[in-house]
This record gives C-alpha cells, structure tokens and sequence, in this order.
C-alpha cells in the first residue's frame, strides 16, 4: 500500500498529572529527518522518541511535539525540610522573646530560606509509558493518514498508467500502416528518378528504413514498465525510490519513441507519453 509523505496527527490524553498533547507532521524529504520538541524536564525522553518514529516511517521531514497542561500535579515535587524548618522557627520564637512582638518571621521568609524546601526531580519513569503510548497512537493516525493519502494517489497513477496503455497501443496499432506508408513514398520517389534501380538493392534498403523505424522493442518495454508499476503499487513496503526510477525508464523509452517517429501521429503520441509520465512524476515526489 502506498503512503504520502504528507500528514498531520494529533493526540491528547488526559491523566492525573496533566493533559498530554502530542503533535507530529510530515512532508516529503529524500530521506527520514526527524525533529523532536519536548518540555525541558523531558528532554531524556527525545531518544526514545527518535526511536519510535524511525521504526514506525522510512522517509519525510518529521517534526514531533508534546505540549504538557499540568493541573494539580506538577512535573517536580516540592519537598519541605521539616526539621530545618522546625528549628528556623524556635530561633525565630527565641528572637521575638528578646527583641518583642512583630518581630518574627513571616511565611514567605522560611520559604525563601536556603535549604527549607526542595524541589525534586521529576521522575520520568512513571510517566514515560503513557507520553511514549501517546506517542505511538499519534503515529499510528499519522500513518493511517498517510495511507489513506498515499491510496487516493495510487488511482490516479493508475489511471494515468491506463492512458500510457492507450497510447502504446495506438502507436501499435499504427505501425503496419506507417511502414506501408513509407515504403510507396520510397517507391513512388524512385519512380520519379531516370534510372533503373536494383530490385535486390531497393529491398535491402527499405529493411534498413523499416529498422530505423522498428520501435517494436520500444513499445515492448512500456508495457513492461507498466506491468511493473501495477506490481509495485501492490506491495506493502515503501516504493517511493522504486517508482522514480520506473519513471526513468518510461521516459527514456518514450524519448526514443519520438525519435523514432515516422508520422505525425505516432509524434503525438510519444508527447502525451511524456505527458502522462511527467503527471506521474509529480505524484510520487510524494510517496514514501
């Protein structure tokens, strides 16, 4: 099944420490470019992340966000020194015994004082699970998204590999009519000359006008080529690279076509060959 390289996927969950909200993207790239954009305290997790999205994708510029809404729980825990605390204060009792009233210490001055509380570090394991869970669902939507993306692409490439079709044929078609065509122009130009020619040597002339014109092997290739491309658009993994290169192999042969051309249909033809192939091109820049 083809995938487009172009999508987008958002996932939000909610859990007793806050709302999680992942965001990835992606756009066509030659390669697989990820991005990773985490809150600070979660910067370990960009590895695993980075992991995550190459096992899931093999092209695209990928940029990946997770936006933390903390409510009630935070991501560090404040811990308070009670004993420190508890000692501050009998100092503090002490002091306004000898200097009076009103000279004790206010809240906001045992919670400025160094050591009385701490914040720890916030502990990446219990969340881990569920941000990276988050994670992986976002992915899979992106690549749902993607394939749906990538099949829509598929029918067109298959109807414009129909009209290749069409046009091979025609030009196949055509082939009997355009040697006969020539050859009573040779003979009705040799007729015009005073001269007798030589039987023997006016046949092997027209074989060697008939081989310039042959474009048997030409025709025989498209098909092939197009055979491959039904093939190709059949299996599961990423063929954005296969499919290029048919559209190589396409062009080359519908270039020699026109070379080839001994009327102007046949001319018309090979042009909407390279029509078609370049519309196909286009397609699959975007295809994974």
């Amino acid at each position: 099944m083809l995938r487009s390289m172009t999508a987008f996927a958002r996932q939000e969950q909610s859990s007793a420490w806050g709302t999680m909200i992942w965001e990835v993207r992606s756009v066509n790239h030659r390669y697989l470019e990820t991005s990773i954009r985490l809150p600070e305290a979660l910067r370990g997790l960009e590895p695993l992340a980075r992991e995550r999205i190459a096992a899931t994708l093999s092209r695209g510029k990928v940029e990946g966000t997770l936006k933390l809404q903390t409510s009630g729980a935070t991501l560090t825990a404040i811990t308070l020194n009670q004993s420190l605390v508890e000692r501050l204060l009998e100092v503090a009792a002490e002091l306004e015994h000898m200097m009076g009233p009103g000279t004790g210490l206010r809240l906001v001055d045992v919670l400025r004082w160094p050591g009385a509380v701490s914040e720890a570090e916030p502990n990446l394991d219990e969340m881990k699970l569920a941000l990276l869970g988050g994670l992986d669902t976002a992915l899979a939507e992106l690549v749902a998204t993607r394939e749906r993306e990538g099949e829509r692409t598929a029918e067109l490439i298959r109807q414009r590999c129909l009209a290749m079709r069409e046009q091979v044929k025609q030009v196949r078609v055509r082939r009997p009519e355009v040697l006969a065509r020539w050859r009573e122009k040779l003979l009705s130009r040799l007729a015009e000359i005073p001269i007798d020619a030589d039987p023997a040597r006016l046949e092997q002339e027209l074989v060697l006008i008939a081989q310039r014109l042959d474009v048997d092997e030409e025709l025989s290739r498209l098909d092939a080529h197009l055979d491959e491309i039904e093939a190709v658009l059949g299996r599961t993994e990423p063929v954005g690279r296969r499919l290029d290169f048919l559209m190589q192999e396409l062009n080359r042969e519908a270039n020699t076509l026109s070379s080839k051309s001994a009327d102007a249909d046949t001319t018309r033809s090979a042009i909407e060959l390279k029509v078609l192939i370049e519309q196909v091109r286009e397609q699959i820049q975007n295809i994974e």
